[in-house]
């Protein structure tokens, strides 16, 4: 028969292994992120493929992850809708980088071109390469706050064509290269707006999209 005294027991014994257990996880899962983030040894990205796609790579995070992506001597495909500003971006890389990096321009406006446009451009443009890395930066966003309603429906229809269905026809047709080597890396390139703060206030259809 259990007495008051031992069942006071069981139940303490029974929530002090289960805060062990709950401790210990949390413990091991921060040494895990220690573990990750400073001692782990960086992949070697030439091992997935000689070419990488960067979209939205004129400027901000897309240039300077293009000019990272070079740096470990990968080739670069280069996805933005300025002629001129593509260029730009080109000859920087090939000034700071040589003929050690091959860059290519592929010239789309992604928020006015369909879906079946997009995976056929980026589709001849990677035919025959050796494709390893995907990065989806290209983004759209409001040109200034507005509350929803204020949003035109040409710019509702731009940011979830950029977005959302950019980066899935994109990603639609590079991969079956990646499928056919059994390897390959693709990056899509978020927002803090879709989670990372509580909530982003008359940027509505971005967040969304972002998320």
């Amino acid at each position: 028969m259990m007495t008051i005294e031992s069942f006071d027991f069981t139940v303490i014994l029974v929530v002090a292994t289960l805060g062990f257990i709950s401790l210990t996880k949390t413990i091991l899962g921060f040494l895990k992120w220690v573990r990750l983030t400073f001692f782990r040894q960086p992949k070697n990205l030439n091992d997935y493929g000689s070419w990488a796609i960067v979209t939205g790579c004129t400027d901000g995070i897309g240039k300077a992850l293009a000019f990272q992506l070079a740096s470990k001597g990968l080739n670069l495909i280069l996805v933005g809708r300025n002629p001129s500003k593509l260029q730009t971006t080109s000859e920087e890389i090939s000034e700071r980088f040589g003929a050690k990096v091959e860059t290519r321009n592929v010239v789309i406006d992604l928020a006015e071109s369909s879906g079946a446009e997009i995976a056929e451009t980026i589709g001849n443009a990677i035919e025959g390469l050796d494709i390893g890395i995907l990065v989806n930066n290209a983004g759209l966003s409001y040109p200034g706050a507005r509350f929803f309603h204020e949003v035109d429906s040409e710019l509702t229809d731009g940011i979830i064509k950029v977005n959302i269905e950019a980066a899935t026809w994109i990603t639609k047709a590079v991969i079956p290269v990646m499928l056919k080597k059994k390897k390959g890396a693709i990056v899509n390139v978020g927002s803090g707006s879709s989670g990372g703060i509580c909530s982003f206030p008359l940027y509505t259809v971005y967040a969304a999209t972002k998320a």
